[in-house]
């Protein structure tokens, strides 16, 4: 079978030949890969990042954001059949740690895990993969164009919930609800992929979302933000420390742009009592100056909580599911239109190397549609 593969230090990708993946325990699926998303942790692996290939193999199957069809079940597996939509999660944990040993490998804390095709594990981009059914996660088949967004979205569901569950922990009786978001004004930081999902869950909660980039009005992401209700904000007409004087204080801040000296200074957007949610992992090693006491002090006397947030448990996986199904009954075919290039495996790997004006979520097909 065929399947697009890193090899350290080369930064091409490569389209390579593999032998096709078999059941070895009653416990496996074998999905027939239909998309894989391409994002940024894709092209930070192609530029030299933190790709690391399996043990005794010289390159990598990369890709992570994956979908596909069941076509083959152990005798042990419950939850799906032949010919079922599914998505496989991404992290394996460590095995000695507790929330690994739980199921919870995106809060794993011996950072001994692995992730499929970033390290350790080769990924999606390929013809067929088989896993247990642990790690996997059904689909339905009204979602068959927009499954593939199912694992960035989860990342903005774990993100999100975190900060719901600290707001309900803390804030007096009347506020503590899990629908703490309806009616919250919130801002997200960078319009990529993960930024505009991270719109449709606020927006599908009840939220006033604004959000911040740094390209014209007109241009594809933008739109697609005020198609779901959304309001755009121009970052370079609009300096992030006076946010709150044009658009008043919001109640959670959702960085999505992996630049710190912008995350540090939306600090001054964040209400009293509000939660900023980090999900940006920056690429370089930057030093970044920061008025240290000023923010520990606003931090400190405002009741402000600053978190990070990675990858994600099954049951966001799950969550993810549950919104894309309900953001195509509200919005149709916006859903879609988030997926703006659909390419093939043999004319993939310059993508991996450019970003275009009006590129939302690129998806490679492996279905041969």
């Amino acid at each position: 079978m065929k399947a697009l593969a890193l090899y350290p230090g080369a930064k091409e990708v490569t389209l390579v030949d593999r032998p096709e993946p078999s059941r070895t325990s009653p416990d496996e699926v074998r999905l027939q890969v239909l998309q894989v998303g391409i994002c940024g942790t894709d092209r930070e692996e192609v530029s030299g990042g933190r790709a690391r290939p399996p043990e005794g193999r010289q390159n990598l199957v990369i890709g992570h954001e994956m979908f596909g069809r069941v076509v083959e079940t152990g005798e042990a597996v419950t939850r799906v059949k032949p010919g079922d939509y599914a998505v496989f999660t991404v992290r394996r944990g460590c095995g000695r740690c507790m929330p690994c040993m739980m199921n919870r490998s995106d809060m794993c804390e011996t950072g001994g895990y692995s992730e499929r095709g970033i390290m350790g594990l080769d990924g999606y981009q390929t013809e067929f993969v088989v896993d247990k059914e642990v790690h996997l996660i059904p689909v339905p088949p009204d979602l068959k164009e927009t499954g593939v967004l199912t694992e960035p979205l989860s990342i903005v569901e774990k993100a999100i919930q975190g900060a719901v569950q600290v707001q309900t922990a803390r804030l007096p009786h009347s506020q503590a609800s899990p629908d703490w978001l309806y009616g919250r004004r919130c801002l997200v930081a960078g319009l990529g992929p993960i930024g505009l999902l991270a719109a449709l869950a606020l927006r599908l909660r009840g939220a006033e979302v604004f959000g911040m980039d740094v390209v014209d009005r007109e241009t594809a992401r933008p739109r697609w933000l005020a198609e779901i209700g959304g309001t755009y904000v121009d970052g370079r007409l609009l300096r992030p420390d006076t946010v709150a004087d044009a658009l008043g204080p919001m109640e959670l801040v959702f960085e999505a742009a992996g630049i710190a000296s912008l995350a540090f200074n939306l600090l001054d957007a964040l209400a009293i009592n509000g939660v900023y949610v980090l999900t940006g992992v920056p690429e370089g090693s930057r030093s970044v100056q920061i008025p240290g006491e000023e923010l520990m002090r606003r931090l400190v006397m405002n009741n402000q909580i600053m978190m990070g947030s990675v990858n994600a448990a099954p049951g966001h996986f799950r969550m993810a599911v549950q919104d894309l199904s309900v953001a195509s009954l509200r919005w149709g075919k916006a859903v879609e239109r988030l997926i703006t290039h659909r390419l093939d495996p043999a004319g993939s790997a310059e993508i991996f190397h450019t970003h275009k004006d009006d590129e939302i979520k690129v998806v490679i097909r492996w279905d041969g549609a």
